[in-house]
């Protein structure tokens, strides 16, 4: 299996913010719940279920949680784009024989969904999975290195062992990820290509 680089997904490849704070205000149509939506969608990262205890009851919180995500597919796909940069990083990903695997707390059929719609492509994707949670599918996965917006992506890298990188451009802080443990942090992702190549050298083969 060859080596791959491991990525986040909300405000790490797509900025998913419109769609989810459509899907958020339809949810509050739907279930007279009012949700913030301007609010959620300043603090992307964490599971669904995390968010929607801060607005629901906990004897409603799974069937909030089937409602939402049937409005997800129907609001949040087509309004989402790629953060800056994400393309030119999953091509320089591949130029260096290295494969894509996207791990997310989302769920996995909405995340394929996203990916689809935008036409990235991924060899791997496993959905529903956050910090610690993700690390089992890192080491399956073959991941090297791995990279998110989110705190919780550094520990996810750091319990998998690889090197965390650290993208500022959700709700984290340079600061705060470097805090977690990012081995590096860029602002954004238009420097990855730039700096998957000097850290892969001497990093063993590629391909």
């Amino acid at each position: 299996m060859r080596p791959a680089v491991g990525f986040d997904l909300d405000m790490t490849l797509i900025d998913s913010r419109p769609g989810i704070r459509a899907a958020y205000r339809a949810l509050t149509e739907r279930t007279g719940v009012f949700v913030d939506a301007d609010l959620v969608v300043t603090r992307l990262g964490p599971p669904l279920r995390t968010e929607l205890r801060h607005w629901f009851p906990e004897d409603r919180i799974e069937e909030t949680v089937t409602t939402y995500r049937e409005l997800y597919a129907q609001y949040a796909i087509t309004p989402t784009v790629p953060m800056p940069g994400a393309v030119e990083t999953l091509a320089a990903v591949r130029d260096m024989g290295l494969r894509v695997v996207v791990v997310t707390s989302k769920l996995g059929r909405l995340a394929q969904l996203h990916l689809d719609h935008l036409g990235l492509v991924a060899d791997e994707l496993a959905g529903d999975l956050f910090a610690e949670g993700k690390a089992a599918a890192l080491t399956e996965h073959g991941v090297r290195w791995y990279a998110g917006d989110h705190i919780g992506d550094m520990v996810a890298a750091r319990t998998a062992g690889v090197p965390g990188i650290g993208v500022a451009t959700g709700p984290c802080s340079p600061g705060e990820l470097t805090a977690a443990g990012a081995a590096y942090v860029l602002p954004d992702l238009n420097g990855f290509p730039a700096l998957l190549r000097e850290i892969a050298v001497g990093s063993g083969p590629t391909a």
